[in-house]
């Protein structure tokens, strides 16, 4: 589902596949942005069969039915036809999503297959270290490989352990390019990044203010949970009360009842019982105000009008003693991106429908994405050497700095940019 783009508008080129019956659908992971057109291609695709990890289940599960809400909710202000799918037909659809464990081959008919490769054509999933549940496909047929990564991080976050992908015999690699023209800082890791973060916490708790960090409710919200959790544990940061959205704290329950099946670098961590937050809503932020030494970690992380951060942001833009801090993505042109990008005692838009304001308060920016660096992506490329490799998910500089990269070090390759609805021979 796009996410800049509403009704009918925000799905893919489903017509496309209007004629071609499919035999399988092969989820990545349960963003939005990958699964929330699911529904509408299961009602087009009636015999295809529809395969993820049981995460991405539990996660896609109360998404889609969480999205439901939302385009009910935005029936009559954004005057286009809502919903695209209901509640009865998410529960018909998640009844036929068949479940896939890590490094199990299943053919296409939903049957187990031997682990050798054989002539017949199988898919695995590999943890891509991006969120909970999230992973890699490897299919294999004809004695060839397609590699496709999703969203895929490399790098151990704070809770999630990176990737753990195939590192041979791949001849097709379709992979992300989120982050190709953003190059990391010299010297940068993450450990010294969370140690910024707390001492950033304290400063702006000493200035007698809170701090409002936007955040997705998947993934980017439980890793902030987890920093503040370490944070509390080491006495880097007093304990302060804790707020999320009440997404967050569906997806963060989520996390905590399958601590035992991901990958974490703290597998027995169980965020609600050891934080404690407290759960804000779309009814309760009206009364929520912003009270001192406290950290609000509401969604959405892009500040879309309407959304809990927005709705906080707006009430502490302009009181110099609170802060904002970013830790993750921000389309530019979201009210997020916007209010990065502002100066101090500028006007900002973070409402159409509201008044611009001044920016008074602080705002601080810091790099935790769940995306692989550019360096990362490009050290997989040289590792895997496919003779193909097909670039997604990025912006149009991201991309094309992959693309010129990928080429220098693979000569002998080929490096394709797809177009939408342009069909490409593996």
């Amino acid at each position: 589902m796009h996410p800049k783009e509403e009704g009918e508008q925000a799905l893919p080129l489903l017509g496309r596949l209007a004629q071609r019956p499919l035999n399988a659908i092969l989820l990545s992971h349960a963003h939005l942005d990958h699964i929330g057109s699911l529904p509408v291609l299961m009602r087009q695709q009636p015999k295809a069969r529809v395969f993820m990890t049981e995460p991405t289940a539990a996660i896609g599960d109360a998404l889609l039915h969480n999205s439901v809400n939302v385009m009910i909710r935005e029936r009559e202000e954004v005057g286009v036809i809502y919903p695209l799918f209901t509640h009865r037909e998410t529960e018909r659809a998640t009844n036929r999503w068949q479940h896939c464990p890590l490094h199990q081959p299943f053919t296409l008919e939903g049957e187990r297959a031997p682990v050798q490769p054989n002539d017949g054509l199988t898919f695995e999933y590999r943890h891509a270290g991006h969120v909970l549940g999230a992973a890699g496909i490897l299919i294999r047929g004809e004695g060839q490989t397609v590699f496709y990564t999703g969203d895929v991080n490399f790098d151990r976050q704070t809770l999630l352990e990176g990737a753990a992908f195939p590192e041979t015999e791949i001849d097709v690699l379709i992979i992300e390019a989120t982050r190709g023209d953003s190059p990391l800082s010299e010297g940068f890791s993450r450990e010294a990044e969370e140690q910024r973060f707390a001492q950033a916490l304290n400063k702006a708790f000493a200035r007698g203010g809170c701090v409002l960090v936007p955040v997705f409710a998947l993934g980017k919200t439980q890793e902030v949970l987890t920093m503040l959790y370490k944070f509390k544990r080491n006495q880097q940061i007093s304990d302060i009360p804790i707020y999320i959205g009440g997404l967050s704290s569906k997806m963060t329950e989520i996390y905590d009842r399958r601590a035992a099946q991901s990958r974490r670098v703290l597998p027995r961590l169980q965020l609600f019982p050891e934080l404690n937050p407290f759960v804000l809503n779309g009814k309760t932020i009206a009364d929520a105000p912003a009270h001192p030494g406290r950290i609000y970690a509401l969604s959405s992380g892009m500040m879309t009008p309407k959304t809990l951060s927005n709705i906080f942001a707006r009430r502490i833009i302009e009181r110099p003693e609170h802060s904002i801090f970013f830790v993750g993505y921000a389309d530019p042109e979201s009210p997020a991106g916007r209010l990065r990008s502002a100066l101090p005692n500028e006007l900002v838009s973070l409402d159409d429908d509201e008044p611009a304001q001044i920016l008074r308060c602080q705002v601080e920016q810091f790099q935790f994405s769940a995306h692989a660096s550019r360096e990362s992506i490009l050290d997989y490329v040289k590792k895997v050497r496919p003779k193909k490799v097909v670039l997604v998910h990025g912006d149009v500089a991201a991309v094309e700095w992959l693309r010129a990269a990928a080429a220098d070090v693979l000569p002998g390759s080929e490096v394709i940019i797809p177009s939408p609805g342009v069909e490409i021979e593996l």
